[in-house]
């Protein structure tokens, strides 16, 4: 596996999960970690997929994440709980909490899970994803882990891409999915940005006097251009506050940038919401008018006269090819992998 080029899922899978448990990741959390990791390629996500699993390493060498965690679920009710991550990794504490909430829902219909002592998990869609998988609308957010949004009107950068992801299950094909960063662009797309010497589009970053910053080496000179002007502003710190100051995880200055600091714990807060799908009529009916809607949106009028594409729909056609195919992986990117792979004596 030298060199750029396609490779599947299962390579890759074992790969990365070969990688984390070189650094004493058990293994089920090393699988854990490197399907939904490869998974976000699959789906297009690639701020949030191979890209992370060296800086994922790094930080578990320096002592900044626990490879062996014990989570634990506190202040647990039939509706509710809160897991502990203990610092551990993030797409294994998501992946927990979300199976907690749809299992939760499923009882009582309606499920909340929140996480505290946390850290980055890869790309938001995936877990809303899983809960539509079991028939569950998932609602996903979280606190992003380096700030670089000022509120509206501020100029002090005390709030980040914090990502919200919706996906509502459909009768006979892939979820409805949106996967959103509140700002123009995450800090995962101007990491690919640089990574493939790609200029950013105005728009994307500021710097104090309002002008655009297009080099990807001078981003962190300025400041994230939130979505929506002030109302992303507002749903940026309305996430933090859920996904944040809910559970007692880090917000605002207290917010650790993951990036810089590879040694102190980031203390990564995410909200998960499972509705079942049927907690208003029968599951048959809602899937079937669900998919109704989303075929009425398809096939409205479009500019180019062809079927409107629906969020979700590009990361699904891309899994899809992607699993048939191979997945491409840049040569920059095969190579970091490559390395760590030799440096820890991967075979």
């Amino acid at each position: 596996m030298t060199g750029g080029g396609r490779f599947s899922f299962d390579e890759l899978v074992g790969l990365v999960a070969a990688l984390f448990r070189a650094v004493d990741v058990p293994a089920d959390d090393a699988l854990t970690t490197a399907c939904r990791l490869v998974e976000a390629d699959l789906r297009g996500r690639t701020g949030h997929g191979l890209i992370r699993v060296v800086p994922y390493l790094d930080r578990i060498r320096a002592g900044g994440l626990n490879p062996r965690p014990s989570m634990q679920v506190q202040h647990e009710t039939a509706v509710s709980a809160q897991l502990d991550a203990d610092n551990g990794l993030g797409p294994v504490a998501m992946t927990r909490a979300t199976e907690l909430a749809v299992d939760k829902a499923r009882e009582s219909g309606i499920a909340v899970v929140g996480t505290v002592h946390s850290n980055h998990a890869g790309a938001a869609g995936l877990y809303p994803a899983m809960a539509a998988a079991q028939g569950c609308i998932g609602i996903y957010c979280a606190v992003a882990n380096a700030n670089g949004l000022p509120p509206w009107g501020g100029t002090e950068p005390i709030l980040g891409t914090n990502p919200l992801a919706i996906a509502v299950p459909t009768a006979d094909g892939p979820p409805f999915l949106l996967d959103i960063a509140t700002t123009m662009a995450s800090h995962g797309a101007i990491k690919v940005a640089r990574r493939e010497g790609r200029q950013l589009p105005v728009g994307w970053v500021v710097d104090a006097a309002g002008a655009p910053i297009t080099d990807p080496d001078r981003a962190d000179e300025g400041y994230l251009v939130p979505m929506g002007g002030h109302k992303g502003a507002g749903l940026t710190l309305a996430i933090g506050l859920l996904a944040g100051v809910l559970n007692g995880a880090a917000f605002g200055r207290d917010v650790i940038d993951a990036r810089a600091d590879l040694v102190t714990p980031t203390n990564t807060g995410q909200l998960m919401i499972a509705v079942r799908a049927d907690v208003f009529r029968p599951i048959e009916t809602v899937l079937r008018d669900v998919t109704a809607a989303l075929t009425e949106v398809r096939t409205s009028d479009s500019v180019d006269g062809g079927l409107l594409r629906l969020p979700g729909d590009r990361a699904a056609e891309s899994e899809a090819d992607n699993r048939r195919w191979g997945l491409e992986v840049p040569a920059p990117v095969m190579a970091a992998l490559e390395a760590a792979r030799t440096e820890l004596g991967v075979r």
